[in-house]
């Protein structure tokens, strides 16, 4: 058995550790000591066996490449040979956005995704029993959590319905929703019909489901991180108003969200592209889109921030527990400083000035505020506006097309200056 050199799809944690294969009868005992949202699954070891991945998630660079090449490059010498490259079409490969912010912007940003959220997630575990959130009577439950958030991100049955929906739905979800109506690279519009080229062959029955694979499989990534922090805020967690986080403890689950952020730009550039192509080949406007950018905006700030909202009603009630014993506390030894010290009960040698009693009060307002600042999700103001920017930034060329860039830059100068 030790001979054997096949990675075992229950535990593959183990690879963050070391290079080399282990065996099924390698298992690590504590799911605790590293957690992974995306270290696993029978994709992952396709991709390891095929060396598009060097343990736990190198050669991202090799990878990005290989699977952007295999989904975008072919189109590029069959729009070539048919004369619709740069024209020929109403809509010219060159020229449509949408396809290029999909493969060249979006798919390269998802897999970058992979790497980054592996890093800053890995130590999640760890983070609620080091803060002592997570106590000895209730650690075994959380245990119990995290082997059950592995075996789906490990289930071979959701991985392989990925594939299916990808590759038999994705291509007609795509005709049915995206496919523009008119002449294009892909597709010549016969009557109601497309009726498709060589590259829009390519493009509808590999590109897009390769693209949609990667996209359902960070969707159920997603819905495993929604129902891992629902479960886990259902413990009876140790939850400390006094935190200086103003979250309890639970204030590094806030900066383990921005591990998201390249999926929110993928997002965005998807929406950029389906924009742009709308008002440059069917003369749409910008502002006829605003409700459904801002409605775009609103669903992947959610997507993102929405799943740690199900600490709110813990938050609530440690800050108003919090409130009620440290009120009474601060009324007491208020009380007893007033009766010292306003009511004469100080012994006359005793000066006020530098007394201890005057830093006591100061600290003791000092909790009381951290108390009354604390935060019922745990993340804050700062957090939304980031992800507002990073949302922002694809959408932002869009506004080439209401003026142009000599006035755009002409409009920044006079707000600026």
């Amino acid at each position: 058995m030790s001979q054997q050199h096949t990675i075992d799809i229950h535990e593959p944690e183990r690879l963050s550790r070391t290079s080399q294969p282990i065996t099924l009868d390698e298992r690590p005992t504590d799911p605790s000591g590293e957690f992974s949202l995306v270290l696993g699954g029978p994709l992952y070891q396709l991709l390891l066996r095929s060396r598009l991945i060097r343990p736990p998630f190198g050669n991202l660079a090799w990878r990005i490449g290989v699977i952007t090449a295999l989904a975008w490059l072919p189109l590029v010498p069959l729009t070539i040979l048919s004369g619709r490259f740069a024209g020929g079409v109403r809509v010219p490969f060159l020229y449509d956005y949408e396809v290029h912010a999909r493969l060249l912007f979006s798919l390269p940003l998802l897999i970058l995704a992979e790497l980054v959220v592996y890093i800053r997630m890995r130590a999640i575990a760890a983070q609620f029993i080091e803060r002592q959130i997570v106590t000895s009577a209730i650690r075994s439950s959380f245990d119990a959590i995290l082997s059950s958030a592995m075996r789906l991100r490990n289930s071979i049955v959701a991985e392989v319905a990925i594939v299916l929906l990808a590759f038999l739905g994705g291509p007609f979800i795509w005709r049915g929703a995206l496919a523009l109506g008119s002449n294009t690279w892909y597709a010549t519009l016969t009557g109601s019909n497309l009726d498709y080229t060589a590259a829009g062959t390519w493009y509808t029955f590999v590109s897009i489901p390769v693209f949609q694979l990667i996209l359902l499989r960070w969707y159920y990534r997603l819905f495993i991180w929604c129902r891992l922090l629902f479960q886990v805020s259902r413990l009876e967690l140790n939850l400390v108003p006094l935190h200086p986080d103003r979250c309890c403890g639970l204030g590094f689950l806030g900066n383990i969200a921005y591990a998201f952020a390249p999926i929110l730009a993928a997002h965005s550039g998807l929406i950029a592209g389906f924009v742009a192509n709308r008002i440059v080949h069917e003369g749409a406007t910008l502002p006829a889109y605003k409700f459904e950018l801002v409605g775009m905006a609103a669903l992947l700030l959610l997507l993102v921030l929405g799943p740690l909202c199900v600490f709110a009603p813990r938050l609530n009630r440690a800050k108003l527990a919090g409130l009620r014993t440290y009120g009474r506390l601060a009324s007491d030894y208020a009380v007893g400083f007033a009766a010292k010290w306003a009511g004469g009960a100080a012994q006359s040698s005793e000066p006020l000035l530098g007394s201890a009693d005057i830093q006591s009060m100061a600290d003791l307002d000092s909790s009381f505020g951290i108390i009354r600042e604390t935060k019922i999700v745990p993340f804050g103001k700062e957090t939304i506006l980031r992800f507002v920017v990073i949302i922002a930034i694809p959408l932002a060329p869009l506004a080439l097309t209401m003026f142009s860039l000599d006035e755009l830059l002409k409009r920044l100068l006079q707000v600026l200056l």
